[in-house]
């Protein structure tokens, strides 16, 4: 049985170290944990890494499109690894979650995100399994859209990086021990 988990984002280094790019960063750190690097896979327009974690078969993978545009990478993935929904681990920026905040759920509405709605509209279904990550809301008037294309600010980097750490954890928890234990341990 294989477990997709994928890392929503924008690709390019202009995008790299922003608010938006979290589930890259947490990918990225799994793909550090299994040894492996991201490679093009053409039939998805995506970029993979594909080998054991925590012991399961595991693809991690992240569009190479925009945000916007994730839905039609992540059901390319679904279909070429031939991946139940229910194995679907999608890891996502949250405004509505205070930076330093991680919530795992299964299932639940795209709340104005346009890589989750993508995603839902592609899939059919909403119904997969999710890590959201929090990033907080934009202070005073800031639009949501320039905030989530920003970096963390120095102040955040160090708070950033540990929720990164603790994202993928839960990843290799969903994996090995399923939503109910994870939820468990992980969500604050």
């Amino acid at each position: 049985m294989t477990w997709l988990v994928v890392g929503l984002g924008n690709p390019g280094p202009s995008y790299a170290a922003t608010r938006h790019n979290v589930g890259y960063h947490v990918t990225d750190e799994l793909a550090a944990r299994m040894g492996g690097r991201f490679s093009s896979l053409k039939a998805a327009r995506a970029d993979v890494v594909s080998g054991l974690l925590t012991g399961h078969r595991t693809v991690l993978g992240r569009s190479r499109g925009y945000m916007n545009e994730s839905g039609g990478a992540v059901s390319a993935l679904v279909k070429y690894y031939d991946v139940p929904v229910e194995q679907l681990i999608v890891i996502h920026d949250e405004l509505d979650l205070p930076l330093g905040s991680l919530r795992c759920k299964r299932g639940g509405g795209d709340n104005g995100h346009n890589g989750l709605k993508s995603i839902r509209q592609s899939l059919g279904t909403g119904d997969f399994l999710r890590v959201r990550f929090g990033i907080g809301r934009p202070p005073g008037q800031q639009p949501v859209h320039d905030f989530v294309l920003k970096p963390f600010a120095k102040t955040e980097r160090t708070e950033a990086d540990i929720v990164t750490q603790e994202a993928a954890d839960a990843v290799e928890s969903l994996v090995t021990v399923g939503l109910e234990k994870t939820q468990s341990a992980f969500n604050s």
